[in-house]
């Protein structure tokens, strides 16, 4: 505990509790308020760590008598916690339970078309979920939200605030992934106690922090739904102001836009100015059979449609395509799709030889990129090379199909950046003004096996 005495308001405690989550950021984290005291305080913590942001709808249930006073709460799904020792004590019946729980429902779904309207909530699943609240008292709330949202899967939850009583810390700490609080006074008796300045949080407020951000104007990163034909594709998206191009992202065989390799990629291209789009090409039900990460015909005209969105948003951006295994075939197929106009495409353990007749038609410059120990994808990517109109063919020495190896990841990095600043940032090259040959070459060793 860092921190004490009593914060000025929720911006400092915003502030101070953002300090205290920033090592967070490189895990992708979402970041849930609970509505609505917490709102102006999670999206401090958002912005902070380039994290998007939701609402966690959960309904605080008072007892009947003395309505401050919380006896359970209830989630959008109706799924109730009760605090066992408080009704027990207070003698409050089964049905009265059940009746203060479901007017709290109706007032749950009333308040979710009030502050959301038909915004879609963000996908949770294999995500690092940060619940904000702007203090914890007797934890009703948040106990219900870490049960509500175990149900959907995430990689785990970590619960935060500027302040919380010691006791119920201890309580959610034993369901929660983590607590990470400024305070934790054994005298706590109220949240607004341990502010200066405690205001209420208007719907209108609520509103505006929820609104995004113009995706053309400054630094974004945040969650998209693309739509297709009976469904959305997910995507994270992250664009900047005068960003050189735009790389789409197709991913792979047993893989999806939360690949921590293409992930890394994707942040490094960030810092290079090039936007990034981490696509999911089938739905979470496709993803179920196996047959379909090799339906190269489906992924591409996927992928044809999430640039056509992205072309929708951002006209005049060079556009550029990075493939990893069977994604890289349906780059390449993509790719060939005249009106998409495609400046580049990178392939990364990829298979483009899935991309089949359509080799000999894509006139996108393609780098292949294979490690040296993947003899395989190697054999695969040298016969997809004889096709090409425009290619070349970069083997990383020693390194396995995943990259996985001490420093293999960032020599594809490296290759990677520089064919987009010369095919994106600069426009395509002559055929005699190809990269440096310090950054093209293969070694000896591993040709000297195929």
């Amino acid at each position: 505990m860092d921190f004490l005495g009593r914060f000025k308001d929720r911006e400092e405690a915003a502030k101070l509790l953002s300090e205290k989550l920033i090592h967070l950021k490189n895990e992708n984290p979402i970041v849930l308020a609970i509505p609505r005291g917490a709102v102006p305080i999670a999206a401090k913590v958002a912005e902070q760590l380039d994290a998007p942001m939701d609402l966690v709808l959960i309904k605080k249930i008072g007892a009947i008598h003395n309505p401050e006073l919380a006896i359970g709460a209830i989630s959008e799904d109706g799924h109730t916690f009760f605090n066992k020792e408080l009704v027990q004590i207070l003698g409050i019946t089964s049905e009265t339970q059940n009746k203060l729980a479901q007017t709290k429902l109706a007032e749950l779904k009333e308040q979710k078309e009030r502050l959301l309207g038909d915004r879609a909530s963000f996908e949770i699943k294999d995500r690092t979920v940060i619940i904000v609240d702007d203090g914890i008292a007797t934890g009703a709330t948040l106990i219900s939200s870490i049960q509500f949202l175990r149900h959907k899967n995430p990689k785990k939850i970590i619960v935060a605030a500027p302040v919380g009583a010691k006791d119920t810390i201890k309580k959610i700490e034993k369901i929660a992934d983590d607590v990470i609080v400024l305070m934790a006074p054994v005298d706590f008796i109220a949240v607004g106690l341990w502010y200066e300045t405690f205001d209420q949080v208007s719907d209108k407020e609520v509103r505006e922090l929820l609104k995004p951000q113009k995706l053309s104007l400054s630094t974004s990163k945040k969650s998209v739904q693309i739509p297709i034909q009976g469904g959305t594709l997910k995507g994270d998206l992250h664009v900047s102001k005068d960003m050189k191009g735009l790389v789409l992202f197709a991913h792979g065989s047993g893989s999806s836009r939360l690949s921590p390799r293409n992930r890394y990629v994707a942040d490094c291209l960030n810092q290079e100015n090039f936007g990034t789009l981490l696509l999911d090409l089938l739905t979470e039900e496709e993803a179920l059979e196996r047959s379909q990460v090799f339906d190269i015909p489906k992924l591409a005209e996927r992928l044809q449609t999430a640039t056509l969105w992205i072309h929708n948003q951002f006209k005049n951006t060079p556009l550029g395509y990075f493939g990893a295994s069977t994604g890289a075939g349906a780059a390449l197929v993509a790719a060939t799709k005249p009106n998409l106009s495609i400046k580049a495409v990178v392939s990364r353990g990829g298979r483009p030889d899935l991309a089949g007749e359509y080799l000999s038609k894509v006139k996108a410059p393609t780098l292949l990129i294979v490690g040296g120990a993947d003899d395989i994808v190697i054999t695969l990517n040298m016969q997809a090379q004889k096709r090409l109109r425009n290619c070349e063919l970069i083997i990383v020495p020693d390194a396995t199909h995943l990259f996985e190896e001490e420093g293999a990841l960032d020599q594809v990095v490296d290759h990677a950046i520089k064919w987009f600043k010369h095919y994106l940032e600069h426009g395509n090259l002559k055929s005699d003004e190809t990269l440096t040959k310090s950054s093209s070459k293969r070694s000896s060793d591993d040709l000297n096996r195929l």
